[in-house]
C-alpha cells in the first residue's frame, strides 16, 4: 500500500523514524527500481539553522517545502548531484522535510548499476543521498511530485523496532551552530547500506 498524506502530516521527527523500513519506488521508462529506506535526516523548518528554510528563507528551490506534505523536494548540490527529500510535518505551511540518505536495493538492481555508470558493489549502489538519486533515476524532474500515487512513491512496510534504530547527528551541517548536535539522523542498526555509521 502506498503511504498517504496523513502519514506525512505527522511530526517530522516521527516521519523520519517511521520512514525507516518503508520502500521507495520509482517506475520509469527504464523499468521499476525500489529500495528499502535505511537512513534519514529530519529538518525542522525556520528555527533549524541546518534547514534550507532556516529563518523563513523562501526561494524558488525550496518553495515546495511550504506547500503540501508528502511531496518530493529534490535539489541540486555541488553543481553535480541531486538529493531527494519528502515534505512532512504536522503544521500546515511550515517548511519541513526529511532527507532520504540511504536505501537497500530490493528491485531493479541491474538498472541501478547501469545508471551509476560503473561497476560498484551492491552495498555501494544506494548508500548515500546522491548515489540513491542516480541509481533510482531521481532528478529535478521529480521535484514537487506527489508521493501518494505512482510513478514515484513510498510503500508501507513493517515497522522497524525501536531497538534497531540508531539516532545520531546529521551529516554536513557544521555551519549550523548548536543545531549540528541534534540527533535527527536515523538509521537501521547494523545495516550495511547506511552511508555513515
Amino acid at each position: 500500500m502506498i503511504l498517504q498524506k496523513s502519514f506525512y502530516q505527522q511530526d517530522v521527527i516521527t516521519v523520519a523514524n517511521e520512514l525507516l523500513g518503508k520502500i521507495l519506488v520509482h517506475e520509469s521508462k527504464e523499468g521499476k527500481t525500489a529500495g528499502k529506506i535505511v537512513e534519514t535526516e529530519a529538518y525542522l523548518g525556520p528555527e533549524d539553522r541546518a534547514a534550507h528554510s532556516s529563518e523563513g528563507r523562501r526561494t524558488t528551490r525550496n518553495e515546495v517545502m511550504y506547500e503540501q506534505k508528502g511531496h518530493a523536494y529534490v535539489y541540486f548540490i555541488y553543481g553535480l548531484y541531486y538529493c531527494f527529500n519528502v515534505t512532512a510535518g504536522n503544521v500546515p505551511g511550515k517548511p519541513e522535510a526529511v532527507l532520504i540518505r540511504a536505501l537497500e536495493p530490493v528491485a531493479g538492481e541491474e538498472i541501478m548499476a547501469r545508471r551509476r555508470g560503473r561497476r560498484v558493489k551492491a552495498s555501494n549502489l544506494t548508500n548515500g543521498p546522491s548515489k540513491l538519486c542516480i541509481a533510482m533515476g531521481i532528478s529535478k524532474t521529480q521535484n514537487r511530485t506527489n508521493l501518494t500515487a505512482p510513478q514515484l512513491f513510498i510503500e508501507d512496510a513493517s515497522v522497524v523496532p525501536e531497538d534497531n534504530i540508531v539516532d545520531t547527528t546529521r551529516i554536513g551541517v557544521d555551519y549550523s551552530g548548536e543545531w549540528k548536535n541534534k540527533h535527527w539522523r536515523f538509521y537501521i542498526r547494523n545495516n550495511k547500506f547506511v552511508s555513515i555509521k
